[in-house]
């Protein structure tokens, strides 16, 4: 609770292979009063996962998809419709959100509170096409050359090339001894302009006003469209800071250089000295454990979800852009480039 606000944080599942990092702050935090799975995976051993951690921890409350069908990011939307609880604060996460400053929710959900006029409030997000702007606009991230604010940016959103040096960056100059801390930059209010929603706060209230109702994509509509119809701007807090770890083209560049089991090795590092969070820590990882060892067993459990078949068009589509894959893959290793100033 906070200021007789309910907090509720919530992600779209989901991927365990991140989620084991993004779990323990939000088991541990004081003022995190559930935490919201909305389960839109068919993976058996994912849907294993989030159903033993919820046995253990009484805060996870599991969320099925309402309309009984999981097809990717298309199938999200739904799950708004169970945010509109009136007396609540909504924190969403993605699940690949890999790291969080402590005391961050203590943070967002007071600056939610302190500015009730925007519609959506995000913390400054490392990649995040927009807040990689705005850190490049102060001065906290010094690039080559200039990019400009785009969500769907060609560097700061699909390269994978980016997403290296960039989490690189932060892994190196920014997280040991908290210097984190000084990429701090105050509020910045956008309007009229999509933001990859990596992790937003809204009003139970405000989304029960049009009854969660989201069609289509829901990141156009929550960051753009519904805002722009009620005449209100969002909001990014750039004194609280997070790492989300991909986009899906940069997914398989960051995975060859190993930079999530970097942020695992920091985090494990970090949370043995916290008795708290190094048990939740432990039980996530027993947990993850128990799910390898009985892997065979739990693929043969029914997924209790319809799926949405590809149509042969788009898996032509699939194919093609495997194959593009593949040629970038190797011109990326033969003209690897650098974006950020040392």
């Amino acid at each position: 609770m906070y200021k007789n606000y309910k907090v509720v944080c919530n992600t779209a599942a989901g991927r365990r292979r991140y989620m084991q990092y993004l779990l323990p702050p939000i088991l541990a935090s004081r003022i995190v009063d559930r935490y919201d799975i909305w389960i839109n995976t068919t993976d058996a051993c994912d849907i294993e996962f989030f159903k033993r951690m919820a046995d253990r921890y009484p805060q996870i409350n599991l969320v099925w998809q309402p309309d009984g069908v999981v097809n990717g990011i298309s199938s999200i939307n739904a799950f708004y419709k169970t945010c509109v609880e009136e007396d609540a604060i909504y924190v969403k996460m993605d699940d690949d959100v890999v790291w969080m400053e402590p005391g961050f929710f203590e943070k967002m959900v007071a600056f939610r509170v302190e500015h009730p006029d925007y519609f959506l409030v995000s913390p400054l997000v490392i990649n995040n096409a927009l807040c990689t702007y705005i850190l490049e606009v102060t001065g906290k991230l010094k690039l080559k050359k200039y990019m400009n604010a785009r969500a769907n940016h060609s560097v700061l959103w699909k390269s994978g090339g980016f997403a290296v040096e960039l989490h690189d960056w932060f892994l190196k100059t920014q997280l040991p001894g908290e210097r984190y801390r000084q990429l701090y930059c105050g509020k910045h209010p956008v309007a009229m302009n999509r933001f990859s929603i990596n992790s937003i706060l809204w009003f139970g209230k405000t989304m029960k006003a049009f009854g969660g109702i989201v069609p289509g994509d829901d990141e156009e509509y929550l960051s753009c469209i519904k805002p722009t119809e009620l005449g209100l701007a969002n909001c990014f807090n750039g004194d609280a800071v997070i790492s989300h770890f991909a986009f899906h083209s940069q997914r398989e560049h960051l995975d060859r250089e190993n930079i999530l089991e970097r942020y695992g090795e920091y985090l494990h590092r970090e949370w043995s000295a916290n008795p708290e969070m190094k048990q939740i820590d432990d039980t996530v990882q027993a947990v993850l454990k128990e799910i390898e060892e009985h892997r065979q067993e739990i693929v043969r459990t029914p997924v209790p979800y319809r799926t949405v078949p590809v149509p042969a068009k788009k898996r032509w589509k699939m194919r093609y852009k495997r194959w593009v894959k593949t040629l970038r893959r190797w011109n990326y290793k033969l003209n690897r480039k650098s974006y950020i100033v040392e």
